[in-house]
């Protein structure tokens, strides 16, 4: 099953890093696989976007390639990770419970969110008046 790099871009991000560190160590998935205690197949999987592997794992992984967690998940002095998008902890709770919807919607249903923004955004500002 193929998974789709703009549901889960964690799992791109991680996947290229492995990929490139396995590479420019100039070993095999296999090798990667044995210095990591996972099967050659669950570790290919790990370099096709289709699983992220587990804390334990994700160490050794680090330790096998030499590489920082920070570039595995895609972190850096000073670089946002582009996956993280979520709220910040001082987000008003409004706007956390937002984002956790709109992390469950489809892509159709974002574009149509996007569009009515952007209506929204272009029309003037309408006038209140009074009820009387």
């Amino acid at each position: 099953m193929a998974v789709d790099a703009e549901v889960h871009p964690l799992r791109t991000t991680l996947s290229t890093a492995a990929r490139t560190a396995r590479l420019r160590a100039g070993l095999s998935q296999a090798d990667v696989a044995e210095g990591v205690g996972i099967t050659t197949e669950v570790y290919g999987r790990l370099e096709r976007r289709q699983l992220l592997p587990s804390v334990p794992t994700l160490r050794r992984l680090c330790l096998t390639l030499r590489v920082s967690a920070d570039e595995f998940l895609g972190l850096g002095p000073s670089k946002t990770p582009d996956w993280s998008g979520g709220p910040e902890p001082r987000d008003p709770p409004n706007l956390r419970r937002l984002l956790r919807t709109l992390r469950e919607l489809s892509p159709e249903q974002l574009k149509l969110i996007g569009q009515l923004a952007q209506s929204l955004e272009r029309s003037p500002p309408r006038k209140r008046t009074k009820r009387g």
